[in-house]
């Protein structure tokens, strides 16, 4: 068998007593154990592992075929899925394995063609999530013959190619999508843009919109079209929007945001990082009005009295991130704390967000830090921890934090009372990011000590991201050596964020 097996195994000598009562050793191997615990055991498999299993024997083979294995499946490769050679085999593989099983699937460019569309969409009754990957197209199949399509889909998410017009495809499925709950579309933001290349829309969000009218989350991410305009058409006809999402869609401005909250009286989640909001057009909205409580505006360009006239206004905020923001000062906060409600706020975020002070941070902590399960003060190197040690006794009910800076200190942190601090004072923690650099961390020969504390006591712990370094490897072989493999990670593969406690983080996430 092969050794690489993910579940090891081995043979055991089981003691039983015969007819006369004596003891005697019986041999017991994996094949002896019943179809059921084999499924459970294959069902910790990647899809590719479960392709090798098949062809070790017959019996693994019809285990490896059941549908149950195959709920959700990817066909792209390069995102951690199956290879498939040939059309011809997917269609198969629709047929044998998927079935009325299937729920999820991700299709690369060269698999989206009319025929496999037309495979999953009387095969597959009960698939409702669909991502397809036109992001690499050149150009795009035929599609002229196009007649069915999954039609109980709630979620679609489609990543969209540079200078590939989408309209053409998107005209044959308009019919098919109108029960869409969750809609992603992705963008192609990574890639620099040359000022003098034209922008093309490559997909027909007006068209869209109407065909989509039960929509609850809409994600725009990275796309160099998506302007005030498109936001404005999806409010027109979604009446059901919740969550608004156009983090990276550098267009966006705010010039329709009043207009969105007017329609959209359910909107309660509005991510809008890295965008070119103007402060004028969001002091014209009616905060007060809206049922808005979870707000990401990191990383725009907004005037400390626009900060103020939001914060003050908006009734139930829960969740706000405003990292990266010059004009987010101690006078922010302060009016914050006075003037606002910040009883409800679970999550905040002020990463890089240089001109606030230790002080002003300190007594707005000292205040509703009980409260918080989510705190994000990473990026600022007067933010040492002398200020997270003082704050600590009152963050025990955190869940998630960031703290940290790659920036050379001048002085050394004390890595162990750090972590002695958290485990005594966060038992609920479950993701902990530092991103201080390695010479930075000061720790003794007593590390080890403090770590097993931090590790027994912290036991909810998911996530330990680490600066790669001297002191990440002592915490990581710590961690392994009580059989936690996956928790430690660090920071050039891992990153922590508050998002995990958006109402709406499952129907986010795409990829």
């Amino acid at each position: 068998m092969d050794s690489w097996l993910s579940v090891d195994v081995t043979t055991a000598n089981v003691l039983s007593r015969d007819n006369r009562g004596s003891v005697r050793g019986v041999k017991t191997t994996i094949e002896k154990l019943p179809d059921k615990v084999l499924l459970n055991i294959f069902s910790y498999l990647s899809h590719k592992e479960i392709c090798s299993m098949s062809r070790v024997c017959r019996k693994w083979r019809t285990i490896a075929y059941n549908t149950s294995l195959w709920y959700s499946v990817s066909l792209r490769p390069e995102i951690s899925g199956l290879h498939v050679t040939s059309l011809d085999f997917l269609l198969s593989l629709i047929s044998v394995r998927f079935g009325s099983s299937l729920r999820y699937i991700e299709l690369p460019i060269e698999l989206i063609t009319h025929t496999v569309l037309h495979e999953l969409a009387n095969r597959c009754p009960n698939l409702t999530h669909m991502l397809l990957d036109f992001s690499t197209a050149m150009q795009l199949h035929d599609f002229s013959e196009l007649q069915a399509f999954p039609t109980k889909l709630k979620y679609l998410c489609v990543c969209l190619s540079e200078v590939i017009f989408m309209e053409g495809f998107m005209r044959k499925i308009y019919n098919f999508i109108n029960g869409l709950e969750i809609l992603h579309l992705i963008g192609t933001y990574e890639k620099v843009e040359e000022e003098e290349e034209e922008i093309y829309e490559v997909i027909n969000v007006h068209k869209l919109k109407s065909a989509t009218p039960n929509l609850r989350v809409i994600n725009l991410y990275g796309i160099n079209f998506i302007d005030d305009s498109h936001i404005d058409a999806f409010s027109s006809n979604c009446i059901q929007l919740e969550c608004l999402a156009v983090n990276y869609c550098s267009k966006v401005t705010g010039s329709t945001m009043k207009t969105l909250f007017q329609r959209s009286k359910r909107l309660r989640c509005l991510l809008m990082n890295q965008t070119n909001l103007i402060s004028e057009y969001l002091m014209q909205v009616e905060w007060e009005k809206s049922s808005i409580q979870e707000l990401d505006i990191s990383g725009t360009d907004l005037s400390t009295e626009c900060l103020i006239d939001m914060l003050v206004r908006i009734p139930n905020l829960k969740f706000l991130s405003a990292g990266q923001l010059n004009g987010f000062n101690d006078t922010v906060l302060s009016s914050f704390m006075e003037q606002g409600n910040v009883r409800n706020l679970i999550a905040l975020n002020l990463d890089y967000s240089d001109n606030l002070s230790d002080e002003g941070l300190y007594k707005f902590l000292s205040r509703y830090g009980h409260q918080l399960q989510g705190l994000s003060l990473a990026g600022m190197p007067h933010i040492t921890d002398q200020l997270w040690n003082t704050v600590l006794p009152v963050l025990n009910n955190i869940i998630i934090m960031v703290m940290g800076t790659q920036e050379r200190l001048s002085g050394n942190v004390l890595v162990d009372q750090l972590m002695d601090g958290i485990a005594t004072n966060c038992p609920r923690l479950e993701r902990l990011e530092l991103k201080w650099d390695p010479d930075n961390l000061r720790f003794s020969d007593k590390s080890q000590k403090a770590i097993d504390i931090f590790r027994v006591k912290c036991l909810k712990l998911k996530c330990l991201v680490l600066s790669d370094g001297r002191y990440y490897e002592i915490v990581k072989a710590n961690f392994e050596r009580a059989d936690r493999l996956t928790v430690v990670r660090t920071t050039t593969c891992c990153s922590v964020s508050n998002y995990y406690l958006l109402q709406n983080y499952k129907d986010l996430i795409f990829n």
